[in-house]
């Protein structure tokens, strides 16, 4: 399951943050919509198919999306290292860090309070073009049914959920760039496994259900054959949710998350509307593959590897840009929390 917890740089810090949790819940899963075009196909189709699949043609509205979809991602990727770098080069980061040291004093509140107000000041500075992407944009492919007040509400719970996760363990990294200077690295990419297990743990509990409402199934006969086939594959599971997500979108989704007891079985409600029943049944086997074949846990360990990497090449380089450009930072040691742009 896709998820989308920006502060994607602080993420690479504190762990691929959950923060920006309640936007991403707009898009698929793994998987999904391919699940569910296959399911559309007959069994008799499915079994005499033995050549390529025939796939449609892509209509000139789904083009455009895709096409303005790849913009989007260069200019988000250009927009993800300008503002930090501006933060870093016009010495406002330090600015911040001195805020936060007046009203914190201690090295722990200080480290809170400069990672509030710069999720603050970036949310702000990124609205306009999260507006766009998320609010215009969707409305104007008709894939959204948000009214402005959901929208905006759930771009500030995202704010504060990352605020939380950022006061409470970014200072692991500091603290550890502050003790082993050498190997903080390290340390900090070997933590990132189990934060980001507990994130997939806690994620379907207290973070998702911030966002939309998760009831129960209205179908039980349906549910129960969805508990039957999670039966077969071994999740345990003692109910299925049912997500109010058509106040939301148009688009279809679901998954399953979690692990150690808090395991839930998701289905958008949008999916229950337009799909049949054994559409439904055929991609829930799907998602459910997912799960059985543990390729979430892979992920886990796949970014927390990516993440160690790209944490050793800041340990190697940062010492040089900081030496260089110390005058404009107006730092000079990665462990000044004003660092924090530079490592994202």
């Amino acid at each position: 399951m896709k998820r989308r917890f920006r502060t994607a740089g602080l993420a690479l810090v504190v762990g691929v943050l959950a923060v920006t949790a309640g936007n991403a819940q707009e898009v698929a899963p793994t998987g999904t919509h391919d699940a569910v075009q296959a399911a559309q196909e007959s069994p008799a189709e499915v079994q005499a198919d033995v050549g390529p699949v025939i796939v449609p043609e892509p209509s000139e509205e789904a083009m455009r999306y895709y096409r303005s979809g790849n913009l989007l991602w260069i200019v988000n990727a250009v927009w993800g290292l300008l503002i930090p770098a501006l933060f870093l080069f016009t010495g406002f980061s330090a600015r911040i860090r001195d805020w936060a040291q007046k009203l914190g004093r201690k090295w722990l509140f200080v480290i809170g309070i400069y990672v509030t107000l710069f999720l603050l000041i970036t949310f702000v500075i990124d609205l306009p073009l999260a507006y766009y992407q998320g609010f215009v944009r969707q409305h104007a492919y008709g894939l959204s049914n948000q009214t402005f007040d959901k929208w905006f509400g759930d771009a500030v719970k995202s704010l504060l959920v990352g605020i939380v996760i950022g006061v409470m363990f970014l200072w692991i990294p500091y603290l550890l760039l502050k003790r082993s200077p050498r190997r903080w690295w390290l340390y900090t990419g070997l933590a990132m496994v189990p934060f980001l297990f507990l994130i997939i743990l806690v994620s379907p509990i207290w973070i998702e259900p911030l966002f939309n409402d998760f009831g129960p199934m209205e179908d039980t006969a349906l549910e129960a054959k969805i508990l039957a086939l999670a039966n077969q594959t071994g999740i345990n599971a003692e109910r299925v949710y049912q997500v109010d997500k058509s106040v939301d979108t148009e688009t279809v989704n679901a998954y399953v998350s979690g692990f150690l007891g808090t395991q839930r079985i998701v289905l958008w409600d949008t999916i229950i509307m337009k799909l049949e029943e054994d559409e439904l049944l055929f991609v829930m086997g799907h998602e459910m593959g997912h799960y059985v074949l543990g390729h979430a846990v892979k992920l886990v360990f796949f970014f927390s590897v990516l993440i160690l990497l790209m944490l050793y090449v800041a340990h190697r380089s940062a010492g040089r840009l900081i030496d260089r450009f110390k005058g404009r930072f107006k730092f000079d040691q990665l462990a000044d929390v004003a660092s924090l742009p530079l490592l994202i």
